[in-house]
């Protein structure tokens, strides 16, 4: 059985991972509000229950390996992988581009399902659809905990494949100089893996 919204959010608000204030997300864009997934990942209990409402909807699927980007993807990826008992692996960036690294390698024809923890354009995801795709390779599925584009984004997947997030928000996001909350003069904060907290 899905996890309802408000179950999700309770977890979120639970472990101090729903933040309020003005944000740069990793797609360069502004919000006032900011899903730290990292936080409510941290407890074993919320990271099974989130974890496993998308490998329930992947296991009927020939899910062969798991690939997430790094970094906030990674712990979502593996615990799937876990879930899915696949072999789970991250792509990263170097020198600004997405690269699986750490001798890594994904087999034509392989089915992979792809995790990331929050979407919001959807570009690392597409990042790493692309490598799938080069390595010739199948993109099965995309899972994710939070799509904050409130379902706009939507992936290339492979036929009968699935696209599957935990919790849809349509969550204000703006184009730096478009943002209220610059002009309304609150400080910026750039959290997450590529910012400072």
């Amino acid at each position: 059985m899905s996890l309802s919204r408000d179950r999700v959010l309770a977890m979120f608000r639970e472990s101090g991972a729903l933040l309020e204030g003005h944000f740069r997300l990793t797609s360069g864009l502004h919000s006032g509000q900011y899903f730290q997934c990292a936080k409510v990942l941290q407890y074993p209990e919320f990271c099974e229950a989130l974890c496993g409402d998308i490998s329930r909807i992947f296991e009927p699927e020939a899910v062969d390996l798991v690939v997430a980007p790094a970094l906030g993807g990674i712990v979502v990826g593996q615990e799937v992988g876990r879930q899915l008992r696949v072999r789970t692996m991250f792509t990263e960036r170097s020198e600004g581009t997405m690269q699986l690294r750490r001798g890594f390698s994904i087999k034509p024809g392989e089915r992979v399902l792809v995790c990331e923890d929050v979407v919001t354009t959807g570009g690392s995801v597409n990042e790493v659809i692309e490598i799938v795709r080069g390595m010739g390779a199948l993109v099965a599925g995309v899972g994710y905990i939070v799509d904050r584009s409130g379902g706009k984004v939507r992936f290339a997947i492979d036929e009968g494949g699935v696209q599957h997030p935990v919790m849809t928000m349509s969550v204000e996001a703006f184009q730096p100089e478009q943002c209220p909350l610059c002009k309304d003069g609150l400080a910026l904060v750039k959290p997450g893996s590529r910012g400072n907290s």
